[in-house]
């Protein structure tokens, strides 16, 4: 394994928090005052406008979510959660450096592409290892039952520890599968390589379409002007369930009645929301609030546009 990166600490970053709203356009039981719908519809409209990407948006394979990917319930703990957000592994099985080509299938089509190994697939992957936990014994020996594989030169995981952020999740196996991903031209299947993990009960996919054959989001065209006053941006997609969007807006920590605002088109779908700012002093802090909303029709391959900037939201990444 690699040895771990010193991370540097940034202050007042982003707090993730809040309760859903559900509604279509304004939320149920609210009704934003005139000037910020009109202010939002209008520059919606505008956004969507301008929205043109090139024509790999519907040929190519644009992926608009990261590329680590659980398919299922992992059953976290506070420990493997943990280790799973900074990206600590430690393998236990020989992981295969051979590549292989792989087909992704589009609601639309097919699209035969490079892929990396697993190898490769595993080195994005692994981002180096936790701090020893207080107490555990360096190498307390092989586990009763597991994989008879040697253990590398960190030694065996111990099973008994209770700390959380020192301890490596254990790769006992790795296939070759494919996901369900976000594209620019609806939900795919792409090829990825799936780590089963000791510790969890869902595989890690990590996807393996080659990063040369990825075609990166288009860059945006937003309004001159700013947000008008009373409206926030949308800062990415939480979930997406047929006509149903669960979105995340930037909003400040005193807000209140949040709301989300959309405007739908049968080839865009423009999202935003509108606040209450408050009218004393309030820390300068960015929260994430999840609202939900629900369009008249499934989302379906149309892109979801950001009201502030007009770029297109990714899958945030758990």
């Amino acid at each position: 394994m690699r040895r771990p990166v010193p991370l540097l600490v940034l202050p007042l970053l982003v707090l993730a928090a809040g309760c859903a709203v559900t509604g279509s356009g304004p939320a149920d039981g609210f009704t934003a005052p005139d000037h910020r719908r009109e202010a939002f519809d209008q520059r919606a409209a505008e956004v969507a406008e301008a929205w043109r990407p090139g024509p790999d948006w519907r040929t190519g394979y644009v992926p608009l979510q990261g590329p680590t990917i659980l398919a299922g319930d992992p059953g976290f703990t506070a420990e493997t959660e943990a280790a799973f957000s900074a990206g600590w592994y430690r393998e236990q099985v020989a992981i295969p450096p051979t590549r292989v080509g792989g087909e992704i299938r589009f609601p639309d089509g097919r699209l035969t592409l490079p892929l990396v190994s697993a190898a490769e697939a595993y080195r994005q992957l692994d981002q180096g290892d936790p701090l020893p936990c207080p107490g555990r014994p360096k190498r307390p020996g092989p586990p009763t039952a597991g994989p008879s594989v040697e253990p590398g030169p960190d030694g065996w995981a111990s099973s008994g520890a209770t700390e959380t952020g020192c301890r490596a999740l254990t790769v006992t196996g790795v296939t070759l599968g494919a996901v369900p991903v976000r594209t620019s031209r609806g939900e795919a299947q792409v090829p990825a390589w799936l780590f089963t993990i000791e510790e969890l009960t869902t595989p890690v996919a990590r996807l393996a379409v080659a990063p040369t054959a990825v075609t990166p989001v288009p860059e945006p065209t937003a309004p001159a002007r700013p947000l008008a006053d009373g409206l926030v941006a949308a800062q990415d997609l939480a979930a997406v369930d047929g006509a149903r969007l669960t979105v995340r807006l930037g909003v400040g920590a005193c807000d209140t009645g949040i709301t989300p605002l959309v405007v739908e088109r049968p080839d865009v779908v423009v999202v935003g929301g509108a606040v209450t700012r408050p009218t004393g002093d309030c820390i300068a802090l960015l929260k994430l609030e999840p609202v939900t909303v629900t369009l008249a029709a499934p989302l379906g391959a149309r892109p979801v546009l950001d009201v502030s900037t007009g770029a297109p939201l990714s899958i945030a990444p758990r």
